[in-house]
């Protein structure tokens, strides 16, 4: 079950920022999501309105149930997993931002603070209690059907998703970092999917014919944007999933190889090794341990209540 809208680019004005949705999609995750993190001015708003699954959010696990809604900003790495029995949906849009300085002056101290608390919100985890999941689906349905009058319709249904998000934000944020939007192009969009979906078989020449550039300009442009040279990014998506993958005790350790593209059992736990400095059933077993710890932890906290 996948569908996805990435030949769009609706754009509108809240204020003195300018929002782009480039990316629309919707899955049923059957596969792990790696770990990444989106460049200057990007977002992804995540709305999972069924099933099971668990994120990793800046090294903190989040559990996802029916109802969650997640949002990712700039440099907040992420991933996540759905549970095998009871996979997850998520509908997943990708929205830049960008400042638009011909409005500075002209826009509402409203409209002002509506987006001063959007791109000063770096990450927010919780319940959807906006109603934002029926408009999200209303909104793809939009994108679907595209009757007559679908883009103004669907610009409206984002802008209606925009301040519903800052009510929600300013319920209750969890974390906040200070962001400086600026102009992005699509180019992000196909980095960061191509080392989502393809950690298995990555190649800076395929990236670079994606891009439309030679494995020279392609190198550049992830250093100038991730601080990254393809070969970090590579070890990061791989390593990512490893970990992530990892913390489900229904995949066997060569089986995560298997799935990663690794050659060989001894390939992959060396690869691991190099990178988290323990083999992977070590780092299976410190999990386990953990999440011991926590229920202990939890359980005493119940028994003194």
């Amino acid at each position: 079950m996948f569908t996805r809208y990435q030949d769009l680019d609706i754009s509108f004005t809240i204020g003195n920022v300018n929002f782009r949705a480039l990316n629309f999609s919707y899955e049923q995750f059957h596969r792990t999501i790696p770990s990444h993190a989106h460049g200057n001015g990007n977002y992804e708003i995540h709305y999972i309105p069924e099933g099971y699954g668990h994120a990793l959010i800046d090294g903190r696990y989040y559990e996802i149930t029916p109802g969650t809604l997640y949002v990712t900003g700039p440099h907040i790495d992420h991933a996540q997993s759905p549970y095998p029995k009871h996979p997850m949906c998520e509908y997943c849009i990708y929205l830049k931002t960008s400042s638009n300085r011909s409005v500075m002056k002209k826009s509402s101290g409203e409209d002002n603070h509506l987006t001063k608390i959007f791109t000063e919100t770096a990450f927010w985890f919780g319940q959807d209690s906006q109603m934002i999941g029926e408009i999200i689906k209303t909104l793809f349905a939009e994108l679907e059907d595209r009757n007559t009058g679908w883009e103004f319709q669907s610009e409206a249904l984002l802008r209606q998703l925009f301040v519903k998000l800052v009510r929600d934000y300013e319920k209750t944020i969890s974390s906040k970092a200070s962001v400086q939007p600026c102009s992005t192009d699509k180019t992000s969009v196909i980095i960061e999917e191509y080392f989502l979906y393809q950690y298995r078989s990555l190649s800076l020449e395929e990236l670079g014919n994606l891009l439309g550039l030679s494995t020279r300009q392609t190198q550049r442009l992830l250093q100038k944007q991730y601080g990254k040279t393809f070969l970090q990014k590579k070890t990061e998506a791989r390593m990512s999933a490893a970990a992530i993958l990892l913390s489900n005790a229904e995949y066997s350790i060569t089986s995560i190889a298997e799935e990663l593209g690794y050659s060989s059992i001894e390939h992959f736990s060396s690869a691991f090794r190099n990178y988290y400095f323990m083999s992977p059933r070590q780092y299976r077993k410190e999990l386990k341990e953990q999440a011991f710890s926590r229920a202990a932890s939890k359980s005493s906290n119940i028994s003194h209540a």
